[in-house]
């Protein structure tokens, strides 16, 4: 193992630019891959070319070149480290680039006299494959000497002497490069970057089928290739806006990243590796907001030279895909960190992203890597699926699970699951699915859509359409700040919080400003802030009591000149997908006379969900003021909720047209109104029936309020079902082997069994959904099976009992 003689430098904050690494000047620091890269690219070209050249040298050349880095033998008391051409001139006092004239063995080193041989007598019996090893780390030597000569950071600078020594001494003692000292070695930190954000693509998008989870991989995979290749702003250059606590830690990493990521890409004797792999969230959070600014500002700069299927998904998606990630990078409970999280398939996700450069796994070496570089946008690899397979709530910060299984697995039910979790069960006779995409290929199509084109907000858009618009192009962004005692805020999050104190003191001129300013930056409250153009415009002041399963909002305010945009309302609905996330479904505030109506706006009542005994004593409470409360549905993604609900009657309308232009026939008007008649029942009109209405069918009988009454009421009742002579065929799923055909022509299959399962799981929290599946038996039954056969007949047997016992535990009428 090598000796790595001094420990590598760690940088100390100084004066200059950033690397220079391979080019022929300093490049700005923490910059992403762009048309400079081609220079990039061609020095590392030139590089490859030499190191070919040098180990096509024919033996005697090649020793000359060892000999110039090789101590001398002759005796033990010559102290010379290297051969040195006497024909050679002393000036300029360069590294040896390449001489032109073949010295001889018996040629006597300029410095102490030896001959060549004497120097390089240890090399006699070294095979061919060593010998072209050594010469390629004095290549990178050379280079790196030319880098300590550019190189104008006196921190950077010290580290590419510290290599520079090191690689000469792996030369003298033929040995192979190792970094040494109290860097450590990689990875540094666990999870890895690409770990979590595989872990990220999972938590948020698991949900979504393969085709509109692909985008997701693909935008992840951008972000990751970006990372890799991003040039990481010097300490000097950070001084200016970190603590120091921060700048000591970065330094450190700026170190790692050099010696192990940087400095590697063009002297590959230094073993390589990804920065997404060895470095994880510590790292990512201190580049995070430059890295995404730049990004996000050098995408709207080209976005011109972006081909045109890629150009919705990195200026529209790519924005919000960014924003999440911020969200769970600063969350100090974001599961995307922890060692243990597993989602349904994060290994594949986690393989689909190590694609990115071609890597082994993590923490492992990177070899022979191939840089691609193109003027414009070189991050963009591969082609990311067409943004087009996009639903509206693609990037809704969904929590993972919120789905199903894979296809064909029988979903499990949660034994806390909810009306609303219920009601999500697809029910029989539901309109199908091959209609519905019709139909939605129809709206969502400009060119099948009749009427004129309008690239503005209509007069019927919702209230948050212009703010959700403005949030994708990158105009606003929202975060979730506070104040801490355990560290210090960085300073950007300080001015945010003095912003946010300045908007409530301006728009509730009625409270006291030192009371404002205790609470923002009480370290028990948080706010979500929304800021235009670097500056702080509103937010909500918010204090979470998880034990207590609610959330109270203390101030909510947007600034008077961006008021009327709709930012209140997007304001309020990330905030609650924030609350969604963190498993809090519950809001309380008090409401003075001019914001009950914004609240109420919002989904707040004066009926308050909540017990009273969770939150007395817990909340503020105000002289004059209204408590409401709101209570979140988990399954809502409400910052695209009114775009869902704008396209879901969108498809009612077209469903309806193609119901009414499927009706031809055409009825006399009804004569018995001349005849006195005043009111007759709806389905006496003709054809009434045949336009697909039905008539209500709610019956009177009371529904148990107590939960646990109504689950012994129907665990009674399908004990009997199941007893009664009758239930035989019904008791079991119906085999594939025993009726081949039947799951073809039955697309929502019933048992006793299947719902014995859900009675024990508690999904059953009305009596409506346990006689919708007991009804889908008796109607499945009659479909699949002939009227003359006795499953036909049991199937009305055990229909009528049902009812009969229904009606006896009076949950229908009689």
């Amino acid at each position: 193992m090598a000796e790595s003689g001094a420990d590598p430098p760690v940088a100390s904050a100084g004066s200059g630019g950033g690397v220079a690494s391979a080019e022929t000047a300093p490049k700005k620091a923490g910059s992403a891959v762009g048309p400079v890269e081609m220079s990039r690219a061609e020095n590392l070209q030139r590089i490859a070319q030499r190191k070919a050249q040098v180990r096509g040298y024919a033996h005697s050349k090649k020793l000359e070149k060892l000999g110039v880095y090789s101590a001398c033998k002759a005796d033990d008391s010559c102290k010379c480290n290297g051969w040195k051409n006497p024909n050679q001139a002393p000036n300029p006092p360069t590294v040896d680039v390449q001489q032109h004239n073949v010295a001889s063995l018996s040629d006597p080193c300029r410095s102490c006299n030896h001959v060549l041989a004497d120097h390089v007598s240890h090399l006699e019996n070294v095979s061919e494959e060593e010998m072209n090893r050594l010469l390629g780390i004095v290549v990178d030597v050379e280079n790196l000497f030319i880098c300590v000569t550019k190189e104008e950071d006196a921190d950077t600078k010290q580290v590419f002497f510290y290599l520079f020594k090191l690689l000469r001494k792996c030369i003298l003692q033929m040995s192979k490069p190792v970094v040494e000292g109290p860097l450590g070695s990689p990875p540094f930190e666990k999870p890895s970057i690409e770990k979590g954000v595989a872990n990220f693509v999972q938590y948020k998008f698991s949900h979504l089928p393969p085709k509109e989870r692909q985008p997701m991989y693909d935008l992840a995979k951008m972000f990751l290739r970006c990372l890799n290749y991003w040039r990481l702003e010097t300490p000097s250059h950070r001084r200016a806006r970190a603590q120091t606590d921060e700048l000591s830690a970065y330094k450190v990493n700026y170190t790692r990243w050099l010696c192990y990521c940087n400095v590697p890409q063009f002297c590959d004797s230094l073993p390589c590796y990804d920065t997404t792999q060895v470095f994880g969230r510590t790292l990512l959070r201190s580049i995070f907001p430059v890295m995404r600014l730049q990004l996000q500002e050098k995408f709207r700069k080209e976005k011109d030279k972006l081909p045109a299927e890629q150009r919705t998904l990195i200026l529209t998606h790519f924005p919000k895909f960014l924003s999440m990630l911020e969200e769970e990078v600063y969350s100090s409970s974001s599961p995307i960190w922890d060692a243990d999280f597993s989602g349904s398939d994060v290994a594949g996700a986690q393989a689909a992203l190590q694609a990115v450069s071609g890597s082994q796994g993590l923490g492992t070496p990177t070899s022979n890597r191939q840089f691609s570089f193109q003027s414009g946008v070189s991050c963009v690899t591969g082609e990311p699926s067409s943004a087009s397979g996009l639903s509206p709530g693609v990037l809704s910060p969904w929590r993972k699970g919120e789905e199903g299984g894979a296809a064909g697995e029988k979903r499990k039910l949660d034994e806390s699951m909810t009306l609303e979790d219920a009601k999500r069960q697809r029910v029989m006779g539901d309109i199908p699915m091959e209609l519905v995409n019709e139909v939605m290929s129809t709206i969502t199509d400009p060119a099948a859509m009749l009427g004129p084109e309008t690239s503005l907000l209509s007069a019927h858009a919702a209230r948050d359409e212009a703010a959700r618009m403005e949030e994708r192009r990158g105009v606003i962004e929202f975060h979730v700040v506070g104040n801490s005692l355990s560290q210090k805020p960085n300073r950007k999050i300080l001015m945010w919080l003095v912003g946010l104190q300045n908007v409530f003191s301006h728009q509730l001129p009625r409270m006291p400003k030192e009371y404002i300013t205790r609470l923002v930056f009480d370290p028990k409250h948080k706010t979500l802030a929304l800021v235009k153009d670097g500056r702080v415009i509103g937010g909500i002041c918010f204090r979470m009591f998880s034990t207590q399963g609610f959330t109270e909002i203390v101030f909510c305010a947007v600034t008077s000149n961006e008021q009327v945009k709709g930012y209140g309302t997007h304001l309020m609905n990330h905030l609650k997908e924030y609350h969604i996330k963190q498993g809090v479904l519950h809001f309380l505030t008090f409401a003075d006379e001019y914001a009950i109506g914004y609240f109420k706006k919002q989904g707040f009542s004066k009926d308050i969900k909540i017990p009273k005994s969770k939150y007395v004593g817990y909340i503020k409470d105000y002289e004059g003021a209204t408590l409401m409360g709101c209570e979140l549905n988990p399954r809502i993604p409400y910052t695209e909720f009114s775009v869902i609900i704008k396209k879901q009657k969108e498809i009612i309308k077209k469903l309806i047209e193609r119901k009414q232009a499927q009706i031809r026939k055409v009825y006399p008007g009804l004569t018995c109104f001349k005849e006195g008649v005043r009111q007759i029942p709806i389905e006496s009109i003709p054809g009434i029936r045949e336009t697909g209405w039905k008539a209500s069918t709610k019956d009177k009988g009371k529904e148990p309020k107590d939960s646990e009454q109504l689950y012994n009421t129907l665990k009674s009742i399908m004990q009997q079902v199941k007893g009664q002579p009758s239930a035989w065929p019904f008791m079991e799923p119906v085999k594939k082997s025993e009726a081949p055909d039947y799951y073809d022509v039955i697309r929502f299959p019933m048992d006793l069994k299947t719902m014995s399962e859900r009675l024990k799981n508690r999904y059953y929290v009305t009596k409506k959904l346990f006689m919708a599946d007991m009804q889908r038996i008796f109607t499945n039954c009659r479909e699949y099976n002939p009227p003359e056969t006795e499953y036909y007949r049991c199937a009305n047997t055990l229909e009528r009992f049902f009812y009969n016992k229904m009606k006896e535990a009076g949950l229908i009428d009689k």
